[in-house]
This record gives structure tokens, sequence and C-alpha cells, in this order.
């Protein structure tokens, strides 16, 4: 195998490079792996590249994942089309009478909808809008709740993320030969307490909507629709919703079956199918929770979400059967471009694979990184690299296959390499929640109808805290050596503390009262068919 040495480290660099001035992700990932692809052919390099973008999206593991992927896309069609996010919305707006009730609730739907984040903020961005708008809520407020309450969720239970991260880890252990590895999922739960970030960030949301207090351009923008009934700014261009994607839900009359049913199914069969393809006789329970197939349970759970959405609206008789298939084809399409991503995301760990970057990094980086700080230093790399090329999912990629080794050749323990994993997760996160070209971010500011930069930039304040105070958990680690089980709860307290402390400090210096947040909107929830500061039809004031 060629030596390539610093050089291998262009299609990633290039990758980030482009990122940071197209703002395209999938172009600026296509063009990483076409450099690498003329560095190992010496000539054009487009046969190699896309070698390199076939053999990512043939491999089985790829090719379930993007099934579950586009399968969970026609799943929350379902949802949609068969009234169910309709009907939840209405029974919303007929109980939640505070923003507060209104701002547990979307926390409350965020956690259980852990199964993709494009679905998380697909329903309780669709859902919660009317509602929200109706409490007087700012759409800038709500969209951080839901964006807040998507990938963290996400990156913690059984969900698309982790059928992706595992395949990640296990392709970056046999990348190294390390006999005796452990298996994927054990090194992924290992993880968990180092994915400081995204434990906090859900706790962050929780504390700020149950305090009821802001800071920051958040703060103003819930005064001005406690105070206004305004949910966007003047001059704010909202973005489209979810009816824009998949039209308006095809019932008069929904039904909340037609929401928790399908939930319920791909939560049911995802589980009861991981258990039972990990199960081999004598086999103890943790046995069959390490060895058991996520990603092909993740792909019987959402194809069970489709089939209960053909029943339901069977049954309900309220679509046809070329209506329902209609709704599986249009659900596809809600995922093209996390499709596109994620196979260019991967070909380009093909490139950084062949070109040795990941050995070339561990071996520059054992003489010069102490490993009690390693976990810091990948979460800022993963910060930037995420906040550069608008994808958490591309991050890890690059990322992964990099520190993995690195992690490993420092110290030779299976701690460390959980460590860095999660702090690649964590900080993947961070920078998709402070990137304006960020999938997520973008989505979460769709199906809420924010406006994008408006977005972006009142969620900024609490991303940054989050990660200042996840940065302190995992250097308690590093220090002490004492697990971030024990630091994270620490971490938690010290955010009920800075948002205290902070929307004081912020509210007295604007001279507002720093409980805005907390009151109860002029508005009630019967007149969210328009909401203030946008004209009927949902565009912006001018």
């Amino acid at each position: 195998m060629a030596e390539y040495g610093l050089v291998s480290l262009v299609p990633p660099l290039l990758a980030i490079g482009l990122a940071i001035v197209t703002r395209k992700a999938v172009l600026s990932l296509f063009l990483g792996i076409w450099a690498g692809g003329v560095l190992v052919s010496g000539g054009l390099g487009l046969a190699q590249t896309f070698d390199w973008i076939v053999a990512a999206a043939a491999d089985e593991l790829h090719v379930r994942i993007l099934l579950f992927t586009l399968l969970l896309g026609s799943g929350v069609g379902m949802v949609w089309r068969l009234g169910g996010s309709l009907a939840l919305r209405n029974w919303a707006l007929e109980h939640l009478d505070t923003p507060r009730k209104a701002g547990l609730i979307a926390w409350l739907l965020g956690l259980l909808l852990f199964f993709d984040d494009y679905a998380n903020t697909a329903i309780v961005g669709s859902t919660m809008k009317d509602v929200s708008d109706g409490l007087a809520v700012s759409r800038e407020k709500l969209s951080y709740i839901v964006d807040s309450t998507a990938a963290p969720v996400a990156t913690l239970g059984i969900s698309s993320w982790v059928a992706f991260q595992l395949g990640l880890i296990a392709d970056a252990y046999a990348e190294l030969g390390v006999e005796s590895a452990p298996p994927a999922f054990e090194v992924f739960l290992r993880s968990i307490p180092f994915n400081a970030y995204a434990i906090l960030a859900i706790a962050m949301v929780a504390i700020v909507v149950a305090s009821g207090r802001d800071y920051g351009e958040m703060l103003d923008a819930e005064a001005r629709a406690r105070q206004t009934g305004a949910v966007v700014r003047d001059g704010a261009t909202p973005m489209q919703d979810v009816e824009g994607t998949l039209g308006t839900p095809s019932v008069t009359n929904p039904r909340l079956l037609a929401f928790f049913g399908p939930v319920a199914v791909l939560i049911a069969v995802t589980v009861g199918a991981a258990l039972w393809t990990g199960y081999e006789p004598g086999a103890t329970a943790y046995d069959v929770v390490t060895g058991a197939d996520y990603a092909a349970a993740l792909t019987y759970g959402s194809f069970a979400m489709v089939g209960s959405g053909f029943l339901l609206g069977k049954l309900f008789d309220v679509m046809t059967l070329g209506e329902l298939t209609d709704t599986v084809i249009d659900g596809f399409g809600i995922m093209l471009t996390a499709v596109s991503i994620l196979v260019l995301a991967w070909g380009l760990g093909e490139a950084v694979e062949a070109l040795g970057t990941g050995a070339y990094v561990a071996g520059y980086a054992e003489a010069v990184l102490d490993p009690a700080v390693l976990p810091v230093v990948v979460l800022f790399i993963g910060a930037f690299v995420a906040f550069s090329t608008g994808t958490s999912w591309g991050s890890m990629a690059i990322l992964t296959p990099i520190v993995v080794p690195v992690a490993w050749r420092l110290t030779g323990d299976h701690t460390l390499v959980a460590a860095v994993v999660g702090a690649v997760f964590s900080g993947s996160i961070f920078g998709d929640h402070t990137s304006p070209i960020s999938d997520t971010t973008v989505l979460s500011a769709t199906f809420t109808g924010a406006d994008l930069i408006d977005h972006v930039r009142t969620q900024l304040y609490y991303a940054v805290t989050v990660a200042v105070v996840a940065i302190a958990v995992l250097l308690a680690w590093g220090v002490t050596g004492i697990t971030p089980l024990v630091w994270l709860p620490f971490g938690a307290v010290a955010l009920v503390v800075l948002v205290y402390v902070l929307s004081s400090l912020d509210a007295a210096r604007k001279g507002i009262d720093p409980d805005v947040a907390a009151t109860t909107g002029d508005r009630s929830p019967d007149d969210a068919a328009e909401p203030a500061g946008s004209d009927a039809d949902g565009s912006a004031e001018s």
C-alpha cells in the first residue's frame, strides 16, 4: 500500500474547505472523494471515485440503513396523510393553555420520536406549530425545542443514527485489526456517557422550558411574541411547512390512533426484532442486546410502520390503495437529501481509508496529544467539520475512521476509544446546531415555519452554553478518571444556574421581565390559524 503521508489529509480537508465556501455539503463531499481518486489513480480519478461510492452504497449494512431511511420517510408520510399529526394538534389546542405546557409537550414528543431526527422534526414541528402560535410562543423558541430534541435524542436511542454509528465503529475496528475487539454496540453503549453535549442539550431544553427563562436573542424573540403576539419578527422569511412536501392530510375527522399507532408499531417491531436477532440459546440479556442486528431491526420496524399505515388507511376508509402507495413514494422524497449525504459520506470514508489518513494522523497525534484532553480536541474538530459541512453524519464519517486509531494507539484502551466516539458524536451535533446549512437545522425551521437565520441566531446562545459545560464534563473525566456519569448531574445543575444568571443579567440590561417567557400570551389557541407577524398565506409581513 502506498504511503501518502500529509497528502492523505487533502480529501477530508478539501471537503471541509469547500463546504465553508460553497455551503453545499453534497458537492463538497463528492469533490473530496474525487480528490482522493486523483491521488490514488494518478490521473483523472473519476473511475476510482465512483468505485468508492458504489462500494460504500453496496455494503450490506449501508444498504440496510438506506432502506430504513427511505421507509421511515414513508412512515412519516403515512402519519401525516392519515391525519395523525393533525389529530395530535387538535388535541393540544384543546388541552394546552400556557406556553410552558406547550413547550413541555413538544419536548416530550421529541423524546418519544427517538427513532430518527428527520421524522422527529417533521412530526413535532408541524404538529405543535399552530398550538405554539395560539399561545404566542415565538417560532424561534419552537424551532429550538424541536432541533435540540431531534439529533441529540436520536443519537442516544435505537434509531437510524445508531445504525449509522454502529457501522462506523465496526468499520474502524476492522481497519485496526484489533484481536478480540468488542461488539460495536458495546462500544456505542460505553460511549453514551461521553456524548455529553447531546445529553446536556436535552436537559437544557427542559430547563429553559420549565423555568420560563431565556437570554440572548431568544429573550428578544419571546418578549416580542408575548407583548405583540408576533410569532415571527417583521421582515422574517418563514420556511415552508410539511404541507409543501406531503400536501394536506386526507381526512376531515382525524384520529389520534393515526399518530400513535404507526409510532407504536415502529417501536415494538424494532425492539422485538432486535431481541430476536440477538438471541441465541444460552445467551445472557447482555449478549442479546449487544449481539442484535439493529440495522435489520430498524428496517423491519420501519416497514411495519408503513404497513400499519396501509392497514389504518383501509380500516378508516380514508385513502385508496393508490393514494397509500403514492404516499410511500412521496415519503421517499423527504429522505432523498439524507440518502445522498449518507452515500457520499461513506464514499469519503472509503477514500480516507484507502489513503491511510487515520494511520497518519494517529502516528502524529501519539507524539503530541495527551489522552486526557483527546476527547475535547475531538469535540472541537467534530464541531468545526459539522458546522462547515452542515451534516453531523458527514462529520462522523470523516472523523471516526481517523480518531479511533488515534485513541487506540495512544493507550490501547477501549475506554478511550469509546470516549472519542462519544466526543465525535457530541461535536458533530454541536456543530450541526450552530450551522445554517445543517439539514436538521433547515428542517427544524421548515417544519416550524421559522426564519432559518433567526432560528440559528437564537439557538446559538444555548448551544454554546451547553458545549462549554459538556467540555467541562469531559475535562473532569480526563483529569480524575471518574466516569462522566458522575459529572453529568453536576453539568445539569450548572446549566440551571447559568440559565437563571444569564437570563437575569440579560433581562436587566434590556429592561425586560426575565420571566417573560413564562407568561401566558394574550392570544387564545383558537387564534392559531393566522399567526401574528405573518400574512395569511404564511409569508412574513414586510
